[in-house]
């Protein structure tokens, strides 16, 4: 099987012939795909299209995988200096004359970090992504440390690392490994990644997979005990590193490259609620990362690095924020932003979502795109679903915000008065979450859903019976959505801001006044409110705090927060503070 479009090679090295594609431009930056294992080079075949379009692309068939022959024996020919070997002359076959920029997933990582940490190909590799796969010399004084100096907290992750670790001791027992891959293991594997990692159909795994995995055993034997026993001293990375963790990862713990930075001083991290297989289940988001990366070292800059606080976890994801005109959405907007977020700004003022996207782009989104859709209308949001995953790809954490206000007694509330703002504050967030929500379900990487309720959702008022029903329905709905989730890995939370300073003060309608009654009173609570100065740039803080942190119900602003441990513990406190007329 070949790569569609691609131009094939072969490189003759230490005994063996590796197959070699190649994509795009020969004479732009070339960037060099290496696989792991059980893989071969089809791994990445969502990824390598879209790095062609402005880069040379190389992938190459790991020696005894794929249509690359096997070394004989097998036994010895797999170390990390034949590895070495082959990627120097699949290098100096491609770019002979400019250092390459190097991706390696899972083993492929392994070995690339001995690549980009010996003497001997210092000058050939112009950066490196690492993804999955830790180097076996960091790895090993990452295990010493931890023996020598045990602490409760270092013995916990030794042992989880080491419960992760399973299969690499099955691979070193002898002939067992290589019997199950070419018999059950190897006929079933298909089936055990689209269940456990939902990976999708496509080109991959390729009939040599069983053969790849028996040869691939002797990657582990050939390496892991001798490396991990005697660590080298001087395994310092002599190029930039971007460092890409899958949060999900079955087999590797986050806290192996909690040490990193001693070894790699040009580090750039990122983080990816994914799990392990993301060349197939996030080919967009790596190719917007590694283009990024690969960029920022061809111009002789250090990578971009986002100022927000949570620039680890959220850099490179794909957020959709809706009511993102103004106000709160706005702000959220920004935060995610300046966290390196690429942003989906989604409100009904057209001019109002171009503005928030181009400012995003400004203050640290690597993409921001503005698109004019009103929340309430069902077919509206569902073109816009599909636009979303067509052209930007699944939404990783979705923000329904999109609100409006409404006061007024319960009677002089009409029909349409209530059906205007369940459209808006309910159905808005029920469109969002069913069709955003269910994209990330089918994707099976997790995500996260934010809905904008409010402190009015368990503090009654006279004055608000419409608006707080709507914002009570979302509540529950947050929270009944947060149990059925929890199994994918979708975090559900509900953001309940107090008084905040935004506009949604100056557009609020009252039932039952006539307009200039209506102005007057639009006027006073927008004074009040601006009184109270509580900046929505504090709300949007809380809703990305409640992403990382997974939280259920996050009451913002003091007044938000007092109201809801009423609720919990003096409801006839509450209920009695309900009676009072408002101040309007």
């Amino acid at each position: 099987m070949t790569l569609q479009g691609a131009r094939e090679r072969w490189v003759r090295t230490g005994g063996v012939e590796l197959c070699v594609a190649e994509l795009g431009d020969p004479s732009a930056p070339t960037v060099v795909l290496v696989h792991g294992y059980p893989d071969s080079k089809e791994v990445w075949s969502e990824v390598a299209p879209r790095l062609a379009e402005r880069f040379h692309v190389v992938l190459y068939d790991v020696r005894g995988h794929g249509r690359s022959t096997a070394p004989q024996p097998l036994r010895g020919g797999f170390t990390l200096e034949k590895l070495t070997d082959d990627f120097l002359a699949v290098a100096d076959a491609v770019s002979p004359d400019r250092p390459v920029h190097l991706v390696g997933h899972d083993w492929g990582s392994v070995q690339s970090w001995e690549f980009t940490t010996v003497k001997r190909t210092e000058g050939r590799i112009a950066s490196f992504t690492s993804m999955s796969g830790p180097s076996l010399d960091h790895f090993g004084h990452w295990i010493n440390k931890r023996l020598r100096r045990p602490t409760p907290r270092r013995v916990g992750q030794l042992l989880g690392q080491g419960a992760k670790s399973w299969y690499v001791y099955a691979l070193h027992t002898p002939v067992l490994p290589e019997l199950a891959w070419r018999g059950p293991l190897g006929k079933r594997w298909t089936r055990l990644l689209e269940r456990a990692e939902k990976l999708p159909h496509g080109d991959y795994p390729t009939s040599s997979l069983p053969t790849d995995a028996a040869h691939g055993a002797w990657l582990y034997r050939d390496n892991i005990r001798a490396r991990l026993r005697r660590p080298r001293t001087d395994a310092y990375a002599h190029a930039p590193v971007q460092l890409i963790t899958p949060l999900g990862d079955a087999f590797l713990s986050e806290k192996l490259y909690d040490e990193l930075e001693l070894w790699a001083p040009q580090l750039t991290r990122r983080t990816l609620p994914a799990k392990h297989w993301i060349p197939r289940t996030r080919p967009d988001q790596l190719t917007a990362w590694i283009t990024e990366f690969v960029t920022s070292v061809e111009g002789g800059r250090p990578a971009s690095k986002p100022t927000g606080r949570y620039t680890e976890r959220f850099g490179g994801q794909l957020v959709l924020v809706t009511g993102a005109g103004s106000g709160i959405g706005r702000a959220t907007a920004f935060a995610f932003a300046e966290a390196g977020a690429r942003v989906v700004v989604v409100d009904r003022d057209a001019a109002a979502a171009a503005r928030t996207a181009e400012l995003s782009r400004l203050v640290g989104a690597p993409e921001a795109w503005a698109e004019t859709v009103d929340v309430s209308d069902e077919q509206a949001m569902e073109k816009l679903a599909e636009k979303v995953a067509a052209e930007y790809g699944v939404v990783d954490v979705l923000v329904n915000n999109a609100g409006i206000g409404l006061g007024g007694s319960f009677f002089d509330t009409t029909s349409e008065d209530w059906k205007k703002v369940l459209d808006v504050n309910l159905w808005g967030v029920i469109h969002g979450c069913r069709l955003f929500g269910k994209q990330m379900a089918e994707r099976g990487q997790g995500g996260h859903i934010v809905n904008t309720a409010s402190a009015a959702a368990y503090q009654p008022s006279k004055a608000l019976p419409a608006y707080s029903t709507s914002k009570a329905a979302v509540l529950m709905l947050s929270e009944c959505l947060r149990a059925e989730l929890a199994g994918q890995g979708i975090g559900v939370s509900a953001i309940c801001p107090g008084f905040v300073n935004t506009n949604i003060t100056s557009t609020a309608r009252f039932a039952g006044v006539d307009a200039e009654e209506e102005k007057r009173r639009q006027k006073k609570s927008a004074r009040l409110y601006g009184l109270r100065n509580y900046p929505p740039e504090k709300v949007a803080d809380a809703i990305l705090r409640a992403v990382v942190r997974n939280q259920a119900v996050v009451p913002v602003t003091p007044e938000a927060r007092g109201a809801h441990l009423m609720s919990r513990f003096t409801p006839r406190a509450l209920r009695a503070i309900a009676r009072l007329e408002p101040p309007l």
